[in-house]
């Protein structure tokens, strides 16, 4: 897949080849959400996952990928903007191109989580639970501290 939209000297592309897997790993590793991910779980999510890298030219400014079953239901994950680019309107722009994506449309639902952004998310749809007692989750906080099983 070749570019899905270019903007100035800043691109989106969904083509997962041209992502970079340590630039990823690099901000995911220190991000509130997934610190000390080791790179082998960020590569297994990437190839699991719709992907949207974000370049500045042949750099790699943000990421964001989404799990999805294209039919019905996807989850928004691992949103990052690298900070020396923020400011721009590219997380809107970002999530712009990830709503528009073919594969993402018409789903009956889209969530995600964030400890910080929710007026970011709000401006695209997103909004509280509407009966968060019917959400439930298995939640491992060491996952990533635990050798995995063999």
């Amino acid at each position: 897949m070749t570019t899905l939209m270019s903007r100035g000297e800043y691109s989106i592309t969904a083509d997962r080849n041209r992502l970079d897997l340590k630039a990823i790993h690099e901000f995911l590793t220190r991000s509130y959400w997934s610190p000390g991910v080791p790179v082998e779980i960020v590569e297994r999510a990437i190839s699991n996952s719709l992907c949207f890298g974000l370049f500045r030219g042949q750099d790699q400014v943000g990421f964001a990928r989404v799990i999805t079953d294209k039919a019905t239901f996807a989850y928004l994950a691992d949103v990052y903007v690298l900070e020396s680019h923020r400011g721009r309107g590219l997380s809107k722009w970002l999530l712009q191109t990830i709503q528009s994506h073919e594969d993402l449309r018409g789903l009956r639902r889209f969530m995600l989580a964030t400890r910080d952004a929710h007026g970011l998310y709000s401006q695209f749809g997103f909004k509280a639970l509407e009966n968060p007692s019917r959400v439930m989750e298995i939640l491992n906080a060491d996952a990533y501290r635990v050798p995995p099983l063999k």
